[in-house]
């Protein structure tokens, strides 16, 4: 049965402009807690293509954080979550890489799309070192860069919306050695983390709309505090 889809965003389009949307690429590094939210909020809102870059498999500790269900246990999580965004969005392009993040993976994935578009990067990662290399290789070519940090329920989000020109995201990428105790991946909610996904998102649209971004917020959920430094 066909069904007509063309007013699924109907209730977004004073928020989220479509014609701006439909000129993004987004490339979401990592589909664990937070970047498999970030993936499916993209697909969701009517993003026109996406990149996941995960080399990560689905295991049984990746059901209550992470969202994964026991169908996709011992699966790619990239495929995993690929299906997903698909189920969520048939028209959505979905390029796949179960691999860790590689400079030689990423150039090829931001160079997959065939049309110009607008690269919008999403950074889920769980180290430093990692974000580092990350940044490395997008900063001169990502129109948006998001970045979330999660310990707990405690929830750091960094964005950018020059990211060729950023200092403030450089200077927070210190040495491995002085990062909070604790990975994000031992001690992490699916609750947090789609709050975080949605920090992201947030930070996404108002760079659509041409609104300043938030560079650099801090979450405390336990406290329900929020700084925006």
């Amino acid at each position: 049965m066909n069904i007509d889809l063309t007013d699924r965003d109907l209730r977004q389009r004073e928020i989220i402009p479509p014609e701006k949307l439909a000129r993004i690429h987004a490339l979401v590094i990592g589909v664990g807690a937070v970047g498999r939210q970030v993936a499916l909020q993209l697909a969701a809102t009517g993003v026109a293509e996406m990149s996941l870059v995960d080399d990560d498999v689905v295991d049984v500790v990746n059901l209550g954080p992470q969202a994964y269900s026991p169908q996709d246990l011992g699966q790619q999580k990239v495929q995993a979550t690929h299906r997903l965004c698909v189920y969520l969005n048939p028209a959505i392009v979905i390029h796949t890489c179960g691999e860790r993040f590689r400079r030689s993976s990423a150039q090829s994935l931001i160079c997959l799309t065939q049309i110009q578009r607008q690269l919008a990067v999403f950074a889920c990662v769980d180290s430093i070192s990692t974000r580092a290399i990350v940044w490395q290789v997008v900063k001169d070519r990502a129109d948006f860069f998001a970045d979330a940090r999660m310990n707990a329920e405690i929830v750091r989000v960094l964005s950018s919306d020059c990211p060729s020109s950023d200092t403030h995201y450089t200077a927070t990428l210190f040495a491995q050695a002085e990062a909070h105790v604790g990975a994000c991946t031992a001690r992490s909610t699916v609750y947090t983390a789609a709050i975080a996904a949605g920090l992201m998102m947030t930070q996404f649209t108002r760079w659509l709309r041409g609104i300043p971004t938030d560079h650099d917020l801090l979450l405390n959920l336990l406290s329900a505090e929020m700084t925006v430094r």
